[in-house]
Formats: C-alpha cells, sequence, structure tokens
C-alpha cells in the first residue's frame, strides 16, 4: 500500500512519503505534535476494532495543527442505524467475521473526536454509501 500512495504523490510537495502507522497505539506515532495540517483515512474503521478508531482520533488529536483537519471515508451507521439494507447485510457480516469490527456510528466517532480536542465540521454523503467526515483541531 505505502509504495502505491508514494507514486501517486510523488510530484507533490505538500504531501509528505507515507508512514506505517499503528492506529491503536497513537503514542508510538513517529509524527511531531502539531505538525499535520491534514490527515486522511479511508476503509478502517469497520475493519478494525474501535480500538483502533479511538487511536486515531487520539492521534489526529494530537499531530493535527490548529485548524488542521482529518478526513474519514468509508461506511458508517447513523443514529445506531445503518443507512441501507445493504449497509446493514454487511456490517453483519463483518461483524460476523470478527466481532470487534463493524461500522462505527457518527455520533460515537465525532464524540471520541471531541475528546480529542477536534469538531465535526461536515457529514459528507458519497457513492456507494458511504461518508466523508471532516474534524477539524480547535
Amino acid at each position: 500500500m505505502g509504495s502505491s500512495i508514494a507514486a501517486w504523490t510523488r510530484d507533490l510537495p505538500n504531501v509528505r512519503p507515507p508512514l506505517r502507522l499503528d492506529a491503536s497505539q497513537p503514542d508510538s506515532w513517529a509524527v511531531e505534535a502539531a505538525s499535520c495540517r491534514a490527515i486522511f483515512v479511508a476503509n478502517m474503521t469497520h475493519i478494525a476494532p474501535w480500538a483502533a478508531t479511538q487511536g486515531l482520533l487520539r492521534g489526529a488529536g494530537r499531530v493535527l495543527r490548529p485548524g488542521g483537519e482529518l478526513l474519514m471515508y468509508g461506511p458508517f451507521s447513523v443514529d445506531g442505524k445503518p443507512t441501507t439494507e445493504s449497509n446493514a447485510a454487511f456490517d453483519a457480516a463483518l461483524r460476523g467475521r470478527n466481532p470487534e469490527w463493524g461500522y462505527r456510528d457518527v455520533a460515537d466517532v465525532a464524540a471520541g473526536a471531541a475528546a480529542a480536542g477536534m469538531a465535526l465540521v461536515e457529514r459528507r454523503e458519497m457513492p456507494a454509501n458511504n461518508f466523508m467526515l471532516v474534524f477539524r483541531k480547535e
């Protein structure tokens, strides 16, 4: 994965090379505090334990500079429910494979972000029943 990201961003002076991070261990990230303008994560929260999402939020809260943004793309539930029947089926299949996996509710993610010093500033519907959640560091 890292080599693909490196190839696509090679000529972008404002994108750092990819780093391999353990989202559930945010204190181990080799990233200077308040040094990032943005962090993008795609399709992680539903195929990882809740602890990884919590770690991602804490880590982002530490490394984002004031006004920096965490952009999270993927499927989420809203008000405790999947947004479509196909999302409900996929969520059930994920939980069947691993009980620690499954869709995360936007409100729960927003609460974790708030505890890390970030506010949900946008929830945009995306193709394939996904969302882009944008959190801004206060």
